[in-house]
């Protein structure tokens, strides 16, 4: 495939593949605003195993062959890892059969990686995280000079309303709450892409049709990874058209007037029976704390399903 990225934003990509992570994978590699030079994956929707091999199978079938991709944590800082199979199937990515990805796995672990990208890029580097921030919390962790030189985190995850594997938690923030504080106190700045923005990006018929017609075997592909990821939605949470989580926190890099956010206190629950990982978002600063993170408050919807149809016709 032709190289896409001349002059874009750089960008790493976390990940825990999960049909939405494929997705967000692709806006990034076929916008022209990202310049995408690395991924990395991390145990979440399922296994370390499956997150590792499915961001490679999302790449390779759409052409995209010179983008590093490496494996970070297993699981959480502290918890024993959580999935979701229930959504995503056994695998990750439930419905097509999978192809064999076209590249190996990097040789360094995914730390090393960003640290590698960060230390090579000539401006600042941005970290789109779409799954658990277990990664990103080792970074700053144990390399805080490259944490230095990031000039933001986007994350898909948290909520300023419900949850959606408790009645109060996001999956990415219940997975892995010690590593949303962490990045939280470290002062780099985060960007919250939570539940109430991407229940907006409903995968309704219209959209499905609208992607098809791309007629490329990326859109193909896509297509069957929709059919499995509605249904699964359909039966867990009543929601035939199911919202495509992951893309937006890419979009609000790309194109960040389509994302529109607000500047407010963001904390997450560490403990608790019915709370844990919830992530309190102080909108009317009753709290009185120092604001700390920019949270997402609205898409852009018709211009969000525009900018993915560009981007999968750009691919293979």
């Amino acid at each position: 495939m032709t190289t896409l990225r001349e002059a874009g934003i750089p960008v790493i990509i976390d990940c825990d593949p999960g049909h939405d992570d494929v997705f967000a994978l692709w806006l990034a590699a076929g916008h022209p605003a990202i310049d995408l030079r690395a991924v990395t994956t991390v145990g979440g929707n399922v296994p370390l195993m499956h997150t590792s091999r499915n961001a490679r199978v999302a790449l390779s079938v759409a052409g995209v062959a010179d983008v590093p991709v490496a494996a970070g944590a297993a699981g959480p800082l502290s918890r024993a890892l959580q999935t979701a199979e229930w959504i995503h199937g056994e695998n990750g990515l439930g419905g097509p059969d999978l192809p064999e990805p076209t590249f190996p796995l990097d040789s360094r672990p995914a730390t090393a990686l960003m640290v590698d990208v960060i230390a090579a890029a000539a401006e600042r580097v941005t970290i789109i995280a779409t799954g658990p921030l277990t990664n990103i919390a080792i970074l700053v962790r144990d390399h805080p000079d490259a944490a230095e030189r990031i000039e933001e985190v986007v994350w898909m995850g948290g909520s300023t309303e419900r949850g959606n594997v408790t009645p109060y938690a996001e999956f990415n923030a219940w997975v892995d709450p010690e590593a949303l504080a962490l990045v939280l106190s470290s002062g780099i700045r985060l960007t919250m892409v939570g539940l109430n923005v991407t229940h907006t990006a409903l995968v309704t018929g219209a959209v499905r049709k609208r992607l098809a017609a791309v007629g490329t075997r990326t859109a193909a592909f896509g297509e069957e990874l929709l059919e499995f990821f509605c249904h699964t939605n359909d039966q867990v949470f009543g929601l035939p058209d199911g919202p495509l989580h992951d893309p937006v926190a890419v979009m609000a890099v790309a194109e960040p007037e389509a994302v529109r956010r607000v500047h407010t206190r963001l904390d997450v629950e560490l403990a608790g029976s019915e709370t844990v990982g919830a992530t309190s978002v102080d909108l009317d600063g009753v709290l009185r704390r120092q604001p700390n993170a920019w949270v997402a408050r609205s898409l852009d919807v018709d211009r969000f399903w525009a900018s993915m149809g560009k981007a999968i016709a750009r691919l293979r």
